[in-house]
């Protein structure tokens, strides 16, 4: 045995060193332990410490036991008393070394190649053997023969153990040998922790793992150095491995500090920091400033203010100026106000406009605001757009309109004074508003009598009622009677059937739209009672019509009525149909006159005496009242003048003056007459005015209001690219709007053409040349007369080519060229082609092509009007409607048909400012980008350059102060900038003529 024991303590392996690890505690290692270790072997004779130092001098204690030639061993060490500090879970590390039983001599009474470890936990140190429980039998994965000790070679087994749970202060460890050679080297019982760790700006404690291997210590952080937690308290979770795991949350620094090299530092004068989400102090942005250290918000400059919903980062703005390039266009009792946006915006997007309306009182007695009745289309206040519907206001009214621009901060800018835009208009006449109620009196079995309101807003006097009026599901047939009344008997119907009234109203500016749908039923057929009582009328009314048939004889027999029935053939044409209720009835069937009655428009060859119609419809004036000033241009009879116009008790006017030549002969004075007499039939903001004629002085004249800009399509030519679309399309509104009165009126215009709309100094279009007898201009072969047969080949409808079939249809094929002339700005329709290659390429179906910039929606419009069967193609209400709704809606006009390299002036363009119709406004990255100067992107944004606005006022000195210091790279910036200024001020330019 002592040899063995030599052996075994002289050649054991030098000691490791074990590299320290904050998150490994040892609660006992024997080979720390400078004297003996202290531990009781029982029995006596058993295990053995020995004690030796290594080449280091390092002690080395060993326990060992051999007593192999023995029966029935059972040798027992136990530990010193170990505390667990607060450890659930400890480990054991043994190192030992174990003798192969093969390699012992012969004659052992006993061998074992194992051996047992316990544990016996206390709160104290009493030591109870009975209560050791067993950890495991420890083998060997390595053991030494007798060899391995002559080659002094010697195997070191490691084996480690967890224990746990444990719930005590303190434990025991006692080792049971039953008959093995072995040398117990080292003891190592240590547990893991979680160590002290500082992250983001949070510290987490020393963490003593859980008992379960499953099981994580949540450990909540505390945050250090003028830091917080962001939007939770950090927190880590500590394994029983000892490593932190699973981080959430974090603590950043207090609004004013940022964080450099792990601590919050207090921001300097001049920068702040006001979010926690923001990492670094940024510099104040424009017009505001931070005097103090650790700021979390800078204060606005005098004259610069913020709103509470304003990010930190935005500069300090101020309020709008004033709307610019204000214009008014007016159609019957609407206005349609637009304008472009203010010079200064005060660097805000979010500018809105608002807009007050006063009605100028007579007699300069002041204003006043307009009444509730008055609609603001979308609405008066807080507009995005630049452009608003003004309607239902009183026709014949002067008005003033405040337009004003605000922003977030106008509130807040009490000491600023508001800028305001003026706009005094005047209304026009107006058609009324529909009927709102028509009630039903006596109803016989083939009559009912009907009674109805006068409308709300009849606009001007009320000059008939037109009462519409069908069976029920038969409105493909219908039939019109005309009324001066509010109330009428419709006699002619069924008995026992149920009929459709509609009513409207008509002023000299035209028909009012049709009331809602009345429903009214006649009564049933008559019983036998009644039809006797009927036969005693009829012989009554039989007797009656005899007597008077007898007085009319007598008045035949005086002569007297042959004068009178004179007068009425002379004025036939005109009032006919007041003498015969019946012959007022027009029948309409699939759209189409059936019974044709008594138009509203009256033909003038109708008349005996062409110079009555003259009288009739055109007021004479006296020649002293006019001035020829100069000459404006040449008609066909004469030449055309300008000059004022002075009538006895009324303003002095500008007037175009039409002029016969001398030398005229009577048909030619008919002929330049006979214009006169069918303008002074029409009243309507968007026909031409007569003012009246000069007939009983020479030379006789015709005079009409002045149309400062001329002719429609020269007017083009000259401002060619110069117009928004929504003022493109004011102007068509209101040609389709005069048309549409034509059409209501019965007459056929059969030269609609850009060339005869004449436009004001407001732009206001008005539909003229009713003459029908004009020679164009530089083109021989598109001449026409009205009776000789040549027409207008361009502006035609193929059924007018083919058939002369002139209706309101063959107008709407006209107005569709109009359009296509006015959105190419006055260009030739079918450019060069010969009338015989258009009239061919018209019937093979071939359409003028969209002009360029041209609206998608438009270009639609045009195309339904050039639909070769009239009845597809729209009537000009509808097309009024239409035109009315993308007014309203600009931005469904955005979608062009194709596309130029010209500068688009399109309205919805102005709206890229507010990103109302789906545009967006470059980034300032994305700028930089552009320009292949994205580098500069942070410094921009921390100088508080957040919007091209700002960006658009800065200087060569703003650059340096950002930290843009190179000279090349300052040039390209600068005059991307000048770029950019020159792009916002076309942008937002608009031309007001």
């Amino acid at each position: 045995q002592s040899h063995l024991r030599l052996y075994t303590c002289l050649f054991l392996p030098q000691p490791v060193c074990l590299q320290r690890d904050l998150s490994v505690l040892n609660l006992l290692d024997s080979r720390s332990v400078m004297g003996d270790l202290g531990w009781v072997a029982y029995p006596k004779n058993g295990w053995e410490e020995i004690g030796e130092v290594d080449e280091d001098y390092a002690p080395i204690h060993t326990y060992q036991v051999c007593r192999v030639m023995e029966q029935n061993q059972n040798n027992w060490l136990h530990t010193n008393w170990i505390l667990t500090e607060g450890a659930q879970r400890v480990y054991i590390e043994l190192k030992f070394t174990l003798r192969d039983c093969n390699s012992l001599p012969g004659g052992v009474g006993t061998c074992k190649e194992t051996f047992n470890m316990y544990y016996y936990e206390t709160d104290d140190r009493v030591l109870k053997e009975s209560r050791y429980i067993k950890i495991d039998t420890i083998a060997a994965d390595e053991s030494f023969t007798e060899l391995d000790l002559g080659d002094r070679v010697m195997k070191l087994n490691t084996e480690v153990r967890d224990l746990g749970p444990l719930s005590r202060k303190g434990f025991y460890l006692a080792f049971q040998d039953l008959g093995a050679c072995i040398a117990l080297v080292s003891v190592r019982v240590f547990y893991k922790r979680c160590p002290f760790l500082v992250k983001s700006l949070a510290e987490f404690p020393d963490t003593i793992p859980a008992s379960e291997a499953s099981q994580l210590v949540e450990v909540v952080g505390r945050c250090v150095n003028n830091s917080v937690p962001l939007y939770e308290p950090p927190r880590m979770h500590c394994s029983t491995e000892g490593e932190w795991l699973v981080p959430i949350g974090k603590c950043v620094c207090k609004p004013g500090f940022e964080e450099i090299s792990g601590s919050c530092q207090v921001c300097k004068m001049g920068f702040y920091r006001s979010q926690l989400e923001s990492s670094a102090c940024s510099k104040c942005p424009p017009h505001s400033v931070a005097r103090q250290m650790g700021a979390t918000a800078c204060s606005c400059e005098d004259g610069y203010y913020k709103i509470d919903s304003d990010p930190p980062s935005m500069a300090c703005t101020r309020p709008p100026s004033a709307p610019r390039n204000a214009i008014s266009n007016v159609n019957e009792t609407s206005v349609f106000l637009e304008w472009s946006i203010p010079v200064e915006t005060g660097g805000r997007k979010d500018i809105r406009y608002n807009i007050l309306c006063r009605r100028v009182l007579p007699d300069g007695r002041g204003l006043e605001e307009c009444g509730p009745n008055v609609r603001f289309l979308p609405r008066r206040l807080g507009l995005s757009n630049t452009s608003v519907m003004v309607a239902d206001l009183q026709s014949h009214t002067n008005y003033s309109f405040l337009l004003e621009a605000i922003n977030g901060v106008s509130e807040l800018a009490k000491d600023h004074a508001k800028q305001y835009v003026t706009l005094n208009v005047t209304t026009n006449q107006a058609a009324p508003s529909p009927v709102s109620v028509v009630r039903k009196g006596h109803t016989g079995k083939s009559s009912i009598a009907l009674s109805w309101a006068e409308p709300d807003r009849p606009n001007g006097i009320i000059l008939e009622y037109e009462i519409k009026y069908f069976e029920k599901e038969q409105d493909s047939s219908y039939t019109i009677i005309k009324s001066k009344e509010t109330e009428m008997v419709v006699e002619g119907l069924k008995p026992s059937s149920v009929y459709i009234f509609q009513v409207r109203a008509r002023t000299s500016a035209g028909y009012g739209a049709f009331s809602r749908r009345f429903e009214f039923q006649t009564s049933p057929y008559l019983t036998a009672t009644s039809e006797r009582a009927q036969a005693s009328i009829i012989a009554v009314a039989i007797t009656l019509a005899l007597v008077l048939l007898a007085v009319v004889a007598g008045f035949l027999l005086s002569g007297r009525l042959s004068q009178c029935c004179l007068s009425f053939i002379r004025r036939c044409g005109y009032s006919k149909a007041k003498q015969d209720p019946e012959e007022e009835k027009m029948h309409f069937h699939n759209g189409h006159i059936k019974f044709p009655g008594v138009r509203t428009y009256i033909d003038p060859l109708t008349y005996e005496d062409p110079n009555q119609a003259v009288h009739e419809f055109a007021q004479e004036i006296d020649v002293s009242c006019i001035s020829i000033e100069r000459i404006i241009g040449a008609g066909e009879f004469g030449e055309v003048c300008s000059g004022p116009l002075r009538l006895p008790g009324k303003r002095e006017i500008q007037v175009a003056i039409k002029t016969l030549k001398a030398g005229y002969t009577e048909q030619q004075r008919r002929d330049f007459l006979w214009e006169a007499s069918i303008m002074g039939q029409f009243n309507h903001p968007n026909i031409i005015r007569l003012e009246g004629v000069v007939t009983k002085s020479k030379p006789v004249m015709i005079i009409t209001e002045y149309m400062e800009n001329g002719s429609l399509d020269t007017f083009l030519k000259k401002n060619d690219g110069q117009f928004t679309v929504i003022q493109l399309v004011g102007m068509l509104r209101g040609i389709a709007s005069g048309m549409r009165y034509l059409s209501d009126m019965g007459y056929v215009h059969r030269d609609l053409a850009a060339r005869n709309i004449l436009v004001n100094s407001n732009l206001v279009c008005k539909v003229s040349d009713f003459g029908l007898s004009r020679v164009l201009e530089d083109d021989a072969e598109a001449a026409y007369t009205t009776r000789g047969g040549k027409i207008p080949i361009r502006w035609t409808a193929p059924e007018a080519i083919a058939y002369r079939k002139f209706t309101s249809a063959s107008d709407v094929w006209s107005y569709g060229i109009v359009m296509w002339e006015v959105m190419s700005y006055g260009e030739r329709p079918y450019w060069d082609m010969s009338n015989q290659d258009v009239i061919k390429a018209v019937e093979e179906s071939y359409r003028l092509p969209g002009p360029m910039d041209c609206p998608e929606a438009l270009y639609h419009l045009m195309m339904d009007c050039w639909q070769r069967e009239r009845s597809s193609r729209p009537k000009f209400d509808e097309i009024v409607c239409l035109l009315d709704k993308f007014i309203r809606n600009p931005c469904s006009l955005k979608k062009l048909v194709n596309s130029s390299h010209r500068v688009s002036n399109l309205l919805v363009e102005h709206a890229s400012v507010e990103g109302d119709c789906g545009t967006r406004s470059k980034t300032i990255g994305e700028w930089l980008d552009s320009i292949k100067m994205g580098r500069y992107t942070e410094l921009f944004m921390e100088g508080g350059y957040s919007s091209l606005e700002t960006v658009a006022q800065m200087t060569s000195e703003d650059l340096r102060r950002v930290g843009v210091n190179l000279a090349g790279h300052q040039k390209k910036i600068i005059t991307s900038i000048q770029e950019m200024r020159v792009h916002m001020n076309s942008t937002n330019s608009t031309v007001n003529i």
